[in-house]
């Protein structure tokens, strides 16, 4: 059950946090427009900007740090026809084929994207285009980033195949969102705002600044869930191919959003509520919560908590920063927790701060959030690709 955590307006479904969390969400709890109190999910820990694991509703006024960097970021996961048997019994080539069709890694992208050009021709944006970002839309898009951001195969408890992804808006959406970020903070400055973290600084609804920031952010957001199509379909593709004569039919698709903001009716007012590491789950709504590098997924169903604002968490959550986790853990120790998986072994180094150690356990995070979600489909992951 969530507890209002003392002296702050803010309230957690999880008794596992520090005191720079704690303050961090604290902090932006107190922001005058801030209606209602702040719901930190079962994953939270610290972020930039805000809160990972925070819902943060909000009237007149938007955070453009709250949101993030990586806007629209979530997950989408297509439940196939096949079966595990339909699979080969070495996925080394299936890895291998999707590692070519789908470019992961800091500022990896097509040479040529027909796709990504067609998105765009019918997606203009002035900032995009403004700021000459046109051509990296286009080149990113169908391409899956690097950090936590992923392709898995899974089966289910009755051995179906299911395919999950994790990624984002990729460049496009982190420039767009540093330059109002800090043309949020330049704002401040300029009607000497005094905030007690940079990080807060905001746009008033009303202004042209605002609707600047909502154009981009919708549009974002757009291309983030669009992204995360386009791979899917490709990666079906190589699936379909690597189970032979099986016929790789798609029996539902889900794809969620969990780091971006929505007009929407709460505590009987119209609010935006800005989901940091929160994917929203109104009474029926499916979402994707994935766990760690090694560890299980959920298929979950929304249960529509009120006092969640109708949300969850998109995750397990980091329990350590990535620069300790680089200290702490190495290439032998995830080899051994990887075991019996197909994923890029060669270079585990560069992957040791993926280590599932580095975050919290996914069946506690689960656990704690029963008023939230229902689990629906539990996947165990059987091949893992993440860009390095």
């Amino acid at each position: 059950m969530p507890q209002l955590i003392e002296e702050t307006n803010v309230l957690s479904w999880t008794d596992d946090l520090d005191e720079r969390t704690t303050a961090q969400a604290a902090r932006t709890a107190q922001m005058p427009f801030v209606k209602g109190h702040l719901a930190l999910m079962p994953d939270a820990h610290l972020g930039l900007g805000s809160t990972i694991g925070s819902v943060i509703p909000t009237e007149g006024a938007i955070m453009p740090a709250a949101v993030g960097v990586d806007i629209g970021c979530g997950m989408i996961a297509v439940e196939t026809s096949l079966k595990a048997g339909d699979l080969p019994d070495n996925l080394h080539d299936l890895l291998s084929r999707i590692e070519k069709t789908v470019p992961a890694g800091v500022g990896r992208g097509h040479g040529s994207s027909p796709a990504g050009e067609a998105w765009y021709r019918e997606h203009d944006n002035e900032s995009v285009a403004e700021n000459q970002l046109g051509q990296r839309a286009t080149r990113q898009f169908g391409t899956l980033g690097s950090g936590n951001h992923f392709v898995e195969v899974c089966l289910d408890v009755d051995d179906s195949v299911w395919i999950v992804l994790h990624s984002g808006s990729r460049g496009v959406g982190n420039l767009l969102a540093q330059r109002h970020i800090a043309a949020a903070r330049a704002d401040m400055k300029r009607r000497f705002i005094d905030l007690p973290d940079p990080d807060l600084a905001y746009v008033v609804e009303g202004t042209p600044e605002f609707a600047e920031y909502i154009r981009d952010l919708m549009w974002a957001q757009e291309y983030a869930l669009a992204n995360r199509e386009q791979m899917m379909d490709v990666v079906l593709i190589e699936v379909q191919a690597a189970a032979g004569g099986a016929v790789c039919r798609e029996r539902r698709r889900i794809n969620c959003h969990h780091n971006y903001t929505a007009k929407e009716h709460h505590q009987g007012r119209s609010l935006w509520i800005t989901r940091k590491g929160a994917i929203r789950a109104r009474r029926g709504d499916y979402g994707v919560i994935p766990g760690s590098m090694g560890t299980n997924s959920y298929i979950v169903k929304g249960l529509g908590n009120p006092a969640a604002y109708e949300s969850s968490a998109h995750g397990a959550g980091r329990a350590m920063s990535r620069t300790k986790a680089k200290k702490r853990f190495d290439a032998e120790g995830l080899a051994a927790l990887m075991e019996g998986k197909t994923w890029l072994d060669q270079r585990a180094e560069a992957l040791v701060d993926e280590d599932p150690r580095a975050y919290k356990d996914i069946h506690r995070v689960m656990a704690q959030q029963a008023d939230l979600v229902e689990i629906e489909v539990e996947l165990t992951q059987i091949l893992n690709y993440k860009g390095t």
